[in-house]
């Protein structure tokens, strides 16, 4: 070679391993975290105070440090501060878990339900109330769980079967077929058990009324066990963006950061709607306003979705209350009605990354 020329490599992309960030878009992450975790507190006040029966945050307070008694007190201590927990974890789980399937199958409308995962739930809590006779909301979790995972290992195995294995798209197709499949069993079950259709209409909505800590012990182990699988393949997800080809060639084994993000989808799934039944548009919205607000690094999209999945869920219950009162509209309505609009602001503005 002459003077002043470098021999490289034309077998491997030749990449920077650390890019310098500009200050100021570290600084606007930094911000924009925070402003989130203050987001989530005052959204966390509102669940435990704002209700038919209004409550005053220094009465919350005192209930949650002091041992404060009187009905007020009982009321933050036995029905709002379960009903604030299971909000919090299931938020966060949602908005991991819609991230984690958008980054896995490289479609910006992935949700629990577009693979099928939620409707595999549904199916296993139809089946457990109209043959097994389970009635309690504790019962559902395992049953509801356990449909989650069949329905992910079912999508994933017809979608790797053939040539190319599971690329985006057989992954959007094996999860159509299988949740229609899957609402037909539960339609199916439903019709000719109709003593089971009250109360699988109750679940099936999605809510945090009626829960209590039992359902928090039960699940936070495996919101654990998904979120440290969904994390894990932050940087895998980032090359996955990229393309197949590109994340190959910068070192990144597709097939594993596919089976354990799914995986831990597929765990996060299952607690969660089986704690709150399957709840709409926090997995679908929350990935945008995430990735609107901090770039594309999954490094800072995984966490910030943890953060504003609850803040979304929660403000949506609390506006439920609030709404017709002394009665209550499900979280799972509100999501819908809070977010959609949001979510339209959003494209119109082209903030949405496509």
């Amino acid at each position: 070679m002459g003077a002043g020329y470098t021999q490289v490599s034309l077998t491997k992309p030749v990449l920077p391993r650390w890019v310098p960030m500009p200050a100021a878009f570290r600084t606007r992450r930094v911000l924009a975290t925070s402003a989130a975790l203050v987001a989530l507190l005052l959204a966390v006040l509102l669940s435990l105070a704002v209700g038919a029966r209004p409550i005053a945050p220094s009465t919350v307070l005192d209930a949650l440090l002091h041992g404060a008694t009187g009905d007020d007190a009982e009321v933050v201590r036995e029905l709002r501060v379960p009903r604030t927990l299971i909000g919090l974890m299931v938020g966060a789980a949602l908005g991991l878990v819609g991230t984690a399937l958008q980054g896995i199958t490289r479609n910006p409308i992935a949700d629990p339900g577009i693979l099928g995962i939620s409707q595999g739930s549904s199916v296993a809590v139809v089946l457990a109330i109209a043959f097994l006779g389970v009635h309690e909301l504790s019962g559902y979790v395992w049953f509801a769980f356990a449909g989650a995972a069949l329905a992910s290992v079912a999508v994933y195995a017809i979608a790797a079967a053939g040539r190319g294995g599971a690329t985006p798209v057989k992954l959007a197709l094996g999860g159509a077929a299988i949740n229609a499949l899957l609402l037909s069993v539960t339609t199916g079950v439903l019709t000719t058990r109709a003593s089971a259709l009250d109360e699988f209409r109750f679940w099936q909505i999605g809510s945090l009324d009626g829960r209590d800590t039992e359902i928090v012990g039960q699940i936070w182990p495996f919101l654990l066990l998904g979120a440290v699988l969904v994390l894990s393949v932050a940087r895998g997800l980032d090359a996955l963006a990229l393309g197949e080809d590109v994340a190959k060639g910068l070192g990144q084994s597709v097939a594993a950061v596919r089976i354990v993000g799914g995986l831990g989808a597929t765990v996060l799934t299952g607690a969660a709607v089986a704690a709150a039944g399957p709840v709409a548009f926090v997995g679908l919205a929350v990935p945008h306003i995430a990735r609107a607000v901090v770039g594309s690094d999954h490094r800072w999209v995984l966490p910030m979705a943890a953060i504003t999945g609850p803040v979304m869920l929660l403000v949506a219950d609390v506006a439920g209350r609030i709404v017709f009162p002394p009665g209550e509209i499900p979280a799972g309505v509100m999501t819908a009605l809070i977010g959609v609009p949001f979510l339209v602001t959003l494209v119109r503005r082209k903030a949405v990354p496509a």
